[in-house]
């Protein structure tokens, strides 16, 4: 799977699911369950305990789905993360090192930014996306759209209070995907092995956009 084919998928499906739970085998499960209910796409995070191999695994097994390494913070764990299989990198804040990196290894990158200066400087750098983290304490969709308003060309990721409540306000403010963590991969799920309730969230979520998605295209 080639850059241009990860970063098309991502903006078709318009939502990017944070896997950040407490071991391997709840990773595991979540990214199947999500994968299952029609979004192939799973953020693993490094805080999650064997993150790399979590990685390797997903990878390895499921050829379809766009796995990808978040919380992304140095040079050498973005190298083992594509050593193992990842597709995309993310990380909460700017690193240009990154961003480079992911540009000569050809993989898609999409930093974190907070401020105007950081979204100026992650797309000259060449991100594929930029990710604005974290967006609801800042004002969530409002704070989007305004940066939509000097940025219309930039592809913006809502990320960081992402929730069923504000998820079509974000795409309707202009973001061209959104993150969602534990409002999407909710813990009690998880750790009670209840798939039908993740994918009965993800499916509430995909809903949302394509709807919000519709909207936006009427109102334009």
């Amino acid at each position: 799977m080639n850059k241009e084919k990860v970063r098309s998928i991502i903006e078709e499906i318009g939502i990017i699911p944070a896997i950040r739970l407490s071991s391997t085998a709840d990773a595991l499960f979540a990214a199947e369950a999500v994968s299952s209910s029609g979004i192939p796409i799973v953020e693993v995070t490094m805080t999650v305990p064997g993150a790399i191999e979590v990685i390797s695994e997903l990878a390895r097994n499921n050829p379809d789905l766009v796995v990808g390494a978040g919380t992304v913070l140095d040079l050498d764990n973005a190298s083992r993360c594509l050593d193992a299989g990842a597709k995309f990198l993310t990380s909460p804040g700017l690193d240009l090192e990154i961003v480079d990196f992911a540009l000569k290894q050809n993989t898609v990158v999409f930093p974190g930014a907070l401020t105007p200066t950081d979204v100026m400087a992650a797309w000259k750098a060449g991100s594929d996306f930029v990710k604005v983290f974290p967006s609801a304490p800042l004002g969530g969709p409002t704070y989007i759209k305004a940066l939509k308003s000097p940025f219309p060309n930039v592809p913006l990721i809502a990320s960081g209070g992402v929730t069923q409540h504000n998820a079509t306000e974000f795409i309707l403010a202009g973001a061209i995907a959104i993150g969602v963590g534990q409002d999407l991969i909710q813990p009690e799920a998880v750790k009670h092995r209840e798939r039908n309730w993740i994918r009965e969230l993800s499916r509430r979520f995909l809903q949302m956009v394509q709807e919000a998605r519709g909207r936006r295209r009427g109102a334009s």
